[in-house]
């Protein structure tokens, strides 16, 4: 007798990440800080080794009278006010000229599950890259959908052609497509593509909605730390080129932009040529929402709105400063693992760099490290270093001791 429906997924979840963060904890209260490397925690930490609650973000949050912290939302697509300084935030300096719509999401983790949830049907395939966030595949299986997977790079740069061919085999199959671009600084190998790389992928998605409707879903939750704010935004522009036939979900993080990880919070961003077509899937994904979470946490949404109107600038220089440390810290690790030969991904910007490793070395490789007291976290092809949350002084040597180790798997 089962208690739930025939096609659920009663596999115990094995979730790496959490694990290993508790094992690097107990290492490093048994061995003490310094003898142990933590490379694993996915969130911004200082050189102190303390999560990053940024002054700006926080401060504000305590002025937030009590009342509005306890209240509902305004709507359950969100505060009018968070939708509209979300939609500036993201697209406004974009150049992307789309109909859009903002649907508030408890993190961008909703905004990705309402995509893959209301714009496939059980059976159908979602399509995404064979390095990638493994809850994709996760809230996938939860909705009864397949995945295929395109392969990321084609040596250093963005594998065109597997991309194309994969998309093409599953819109030949359904006459419907919807694909994953976790971009600019891609989790977890740090790779943002270039601008011209986006432009064939609409070129590309174009002449495939000749034959069915096609989503692209745009996870940009890494997005505000790039290492190069100003132009960051601009593969937007690409957009305005794609058909009626082309729809873009872009899942934004309010929860990692603000350093507020608890605290979930995010919106889903429609972009289409017509109106008609975008409030259509407004409609669906508000009345989900309705049923799923009812509406987003109204402080959330309230200090997101107060910080990035009335407290930018101070925002924007806290921000930089954490976005220089991101910067150093990968540096180290990036030029030091060309140096002693460590094979990396290909990384521009972002929380992670991962060494690349077939799965069939990866786990022996992992064991290794675990033995010196490095932690790191496994994915798909390799091994997931944390710079976001790693001091520049663990960073420097842990190309050389790692390229070491695994000299010795082989």
């Amino acid at each position: 007798m089962s208690f739930i429906k025939e096609n659920a997924d009663v596999t115990p979840i094995v979730d790496t990440v959490f694990t290993i963060v508790r094992q690097a904890a107990a290492a490093k209260a048994e061995f003490g800080e310094d003898a142990v490397v933590d490379a694993t925690i996915g969130s911004l930490y200082d050189e102190s080794g303390k999560l990053v609650a940024m002054n700006s973000v926080f401060d504000n949050f305590n002025s937030i009278d009590n009342r509005i912290k306890a209240k509902y939302a305004g709507a359950f697509l969100g505060n009018e006010t968070y939708r509209k300084s979300v939609a500036d935030w993201v697209i406004g300096n974009s150049g992307c000229e789309l109909c859009s719509s903002v649907v508030a999401t408890p993190g961008g983790t909703g905004a990705v599950n309402l995509t893959i949830d209301l714009c496939l049907n059980e059976g159908q395939t979602l399509v995404i890259p064979n390095i990638a966030w493994g809850s994709y595949a996760i809230m996938a299986n939860n909705a009864g959908i397949n995945v295929k997977r395109y392969e990321m790079f084609d040596g250093d740069l963005f594998n065109m052609n597997s991309f194309m061919n994969v998309c093409q085999e599953v819109m030949n199959e359904q006459k419907k497509l919807v694909v994953v671009i976790n971009d600019p600084c891609h989790n977890p190998t740090g790779y943002s593509m270039t601008k011209e790389e986006w432009g064939k992928v609409i070129e590309f998605v174009n002449e495939l909605s000749e034959i069915g409707s096609v989503i692209i879903l745009n996870d940009i939750a890494y997005l505000d730390y790039s290492y190069d704010l100003g132009s960051v935004r601009s593969y937007m522009e690409c957009f305005n080129k794609v058909t009626n036939n082309v729809l873009i979900s872009i899942a934004f993080s309010c929860s990692k932009l603000m350093t507020s990880y608890g605290l979930r919070c995010g919106a889903a961003i429609l972009l289409g040529k017509e109106e008609a077509s975008v409030k259509v899937v407004e409609g669906s994904f508000e009345k989900a929402a309705r049923s799923l979470w009812s509406n987003v946490n109204n402080s959330a949404m309230e200090n997101f709105y107060e910080v990035v109107t009335n407290r930018h600038d101070e925002f924007m220089k806290e921000k930089a400063e954490y976005i220089e440390l991101l910067r150093r810290r990968s540096s180290i690790v990036v030029e030091e693992a060309n140096a002693c030969g460590l094979p990396i991904y290909p990384y521009k910007e972002g929380f992670f760099v991962t060494v690349r490793c077939d799965n069939a070395l990866r786990d022996k490789f992992h064991e290794a490290l675990l033995d010196e007291k490095i932690f790191t976290v496994k994915v798909n092809n390799g091994i997931r270093i944390a710079v976001c949350s790693l001091p520049v002084e663990k960073c420097k040597g842990l190309a050389a001791r790692m390229n070491q180790i695994l000299e010795g798997c082989k």
